[in-house]
């Protein structure tokens, strides 16, 4: 389990928390004057252990992910790549992530679950990355919502989940969070 809070409570979570904080994003640039940019140095800096890549609100190209991920392995940082489908994750794949998540943007946030709506993006995703990259670790997200999305999901060959929305929006985060946990 890791968390993602946005970037101005990376360094306080880091100091508080006893569990992994990953950045949401990472810019592949190097450090400098990069106004408004999200460097690997800073998230270093805050104590943050590695950060999402790549995710359907703040694409990359593919270069971009593969330096970033280059920069985040180099610092010694963990990146966490997200695909939108099959395709994108054969193609990102290439750049050995430890982590790479497929989430298909339409059901992010939804209350539809990919391993109910696509089951074939994750086992699709699971085979084709496994192809390319064997040590990469492959999460799906979007629409996971309880206990029997997670353990669906692991049926189709993930090895974890990438949730927000069933955190973020419950009434009761720590029982959406015990919820997710009972479906390993």
């Amino acid at each position: 389990m890791a968390l993602a809070p946005a970037a101005p409570d990376l360094a306080h979570l880091a100091a508080q928390l006893p569990l992994p904080i990953l950045a949401q994003h990472a810019d592949p640039l190097e450090a400098g004057a990069r106004t408004g940019a999200v460097v690997p140095e800073a998230i270093a800096s805050a104590g943050a252990r590695g950060s999402l890549l790549n995710h359907s609100e703040r694409p990359l190209s593919d270069a971009q992910v593969g330096e970033a991920v280059r920069r985040l392995l180099r610092l010694g940082l963990v990146p966490v790549v997200c695909a939108p489908d099959v395709e994108a994750a054969r193609r990102l794949a290439r750049f050995r992530p430890p982590y790479l998540a497929v989430e298909p943007p339409e059901l992010i946030g939804g209350d539809v679950s990919v391993s109910t709506a696509k089951p074939q993006v994750i086992s699709g995703t699971v085979d084709a990355v496994r192809r390319v990259s064997p040590g990469t670790h492959v999460l799906c997200g979007a629409g996971i919502r309880d206990r029997r999305d997670v353990r669906r999901a692991l049926e189709l060959g993930a090895e974890g989940i990438l949730v927000a929305s069933a955190v973020t929006r419950a009434p009761r985060p720590s029982r959406a969070i015990a919820e997710l946990f009972a479906g390993f």
